[in-house]
């Protein structure tokens, strides 16, 4: 509306121009992420377990770069029961989980 606006006070083509262009923009990343919800579906329904560990930051997901990934640091992870004290979460606990991937892959994080 901003550009409409100031096309419509100038008369500079330039504003019209750049809308246009931000709508063909706007338009392409709402294709592209359909395909990535598309491709995410399709993953969950043929191998649910890769996609928990695509979504837990265990390994990559599959249109992203194979070489030098690094899984996500989970040392600094909280257990929703026993460090926020939610009861309902007694069944997500993540105390017992063994020590982070990613510390032992690449080292300790920082901040």
């Amino acid at each position: 509306m901003a550009l409409r606006a100031a096309h419509v006070r100038t008369g500079d083509d330039r504003y019209s121009d750049l809308a246009a262009e931000l709508k063909n923009t706007l338009a392409l990343v709402r294709q592209m992420e359909n395909e990535a919800r598309t491709g995410m579906q399709e993953l969950h329904a043929a191998d649910p377990e890769r996609f928990a560990r695509c979504r837990k930051g265990e390994e990559p997901w599959p249109d992203e770069l194979q070489a030098g990934f690094i899984p996500r640091h989970t040392c600094g992870d909280e257990c929703l029961y026993h460090d926020r004290g939610v009861l309902e979460a007694i069944m997500q606990c993540t105390c017992g989980q063994p020590p982070c991937r990613a510390c032992a892959i690449k080292g300790t994080p920082t901040g």
